[in-house]
């Protein structure tokens, strides 16, 4: 009782309840403060930082499938960014496409890829999955650079053209790049939401949880675990698809290397492991220090992994990770079933009280 009590007087309690409960209103403010960016007469650098910002919080969305929903760590995700990155690109220099039907090849090309690399998860899972999918972007790498009448080798794809829609041209100076990648990731996060709320998302959970308990259970670990790195690989394909158009129509082997991939695991670390408002947060906070604190030079980097370590020895969780206090709301068709049941009004409530991440029976 006293756990409950302090619980709901927490600020974070307060503050989560008060956002569910006027998040119509919020979801608006936000979308009209966010669509009106690029008209407010920002520099070109601000504008550059706000995309940057966007983008790592889709690749951030997508790593976290992996990590914060399913528990299986990825340390190659570089590699589906540059796949994604490449495809793309390819296509509408070689091939001649335009950039949405490349960004949606990129993808599901990226897509396939996760399904073959997938397919070792089955058996393998923690440090050993960890070591393939180091390695698996460091093949990816070293393919872009030796693979020279395809990729160009360590020349890059040079010449890659904005994106056009309806004769209007996307750029960094009209806002263009900052309103495609806003649109990219907000999407994201609606879907990510919805796998969240779904049978997959609790499959997904059960999985990090207790992988042979979601067996006993009859979940298909194997199925789930194919499809997480397929969805993931997905969304960070889309990301790079997107990015090989932003950096001044240039790419090139060293935009993908395994520090990319640390830089998209610290924005789902940091932010929140298994949250989407986290991504926000990591990426924001990553893209922006470098940058305010460069007057310190090289010193700033030193500070840069002080915060890091920090952060892992006093909250582990991430900024934003902390567990949900709000109501699991039920589907009308679980709702229906339990009506059918009959059972007694204390039994047949929904477990508001207790919080997401508490209850037995509808744990998410």
């Amino acid at each position: 009782m006293g756990k409950t009590a302090t619980k709901k007087n927490s600020i974070l309690y307060n503050l989560e309840h008060f956002f569910d409960r006027y998040k119509v209103i919020f979801a608006v403010v936000f979308g009209i403060a966010a669509f009106s960016v690029p008209f407010i007469g920002l520099s070109r650098v601000t504008l550059r930082l706000l995309t940057m910002i966007a983008l790592y919080t889709m690749l951030g969305m997508g790593l976290n499938i992996l990590i914060g929903y399913t528990g299986q760590v990825s340390l190659g995700h570089a590699g589906f960014y540059a796949i994604g990155a490449y495809v793309c690109a390819l296509l509408q220099v070689d091939a001649g496409w335009s950039f949405w039907p490349s960004l949606l090849a990129g993808g599901i090309f990226s897509g396939v890829v996760g399904f073959l690399l997938g397919l070792p998860s089955m058996r393998l899972s923690g440090t050993y999955l960890s070591i393939v999918t180091l390695g698996f972007g460091e093949v990816v790498l070293m393919i872009l650079k030796q693979w020279e009448p395809v990729t160009y080798g360590n020349y890059g794809i040079r010449n890659i053209p904005k994106p056009e829609l309806f004769g209007f041209t996307f750029d960094l100076q009209n806002g263009g790049f900052y309103i495609i990648i806003l649109v990219l990731t907000i999407l994201t996060g609606i879907l990510c939401t919805l796998i969240r709320n779904s049978k997959t998302g609790r499959a997904f959970l059960a999985i990090k949880e207790d992988e042979f308990a979601a067996i006993m259970m009859g979940i298909r670990t194997s199925r789930y675990k194919i499809l997480a790195f397929v969805i993931s690989a997905f969304i960070t394909g889309i990301a790079g698809g997107f990015y090989s158009v932003i950096n001044n129509g240039y790419i090139e082997p060293t935009n993908f290397t395994f520090n990319t991939s640390v830089l998209i695991l610290s924005v789902v670390i940091i932010g929140g492991l298994g949250t989407i408002r986290g991504m926000v947060c990591g990426a924001a906070l990553l893209i922006l220090f470098p940058e305010v604190f460069r007057f310190l030079n090289e010193w700033r980097f030193v500070i840069y992994g002080l915060l890091l370590v920090l952060m892992m020895q006093f909250r582990p969780q991430g900024i934003l990770g902390w567990q949900s206090t709000l109501p699991y709301k039920l589907t009308k068709r679980t709702r229906k079933e339990l009506e059918k049941l009959k059972l007694p009004k204390d039994e047949a409530k929904t477990p508001g009280d207790k919080g997401r991440g508490e209850h037995g029976v509808f744990k998410c």
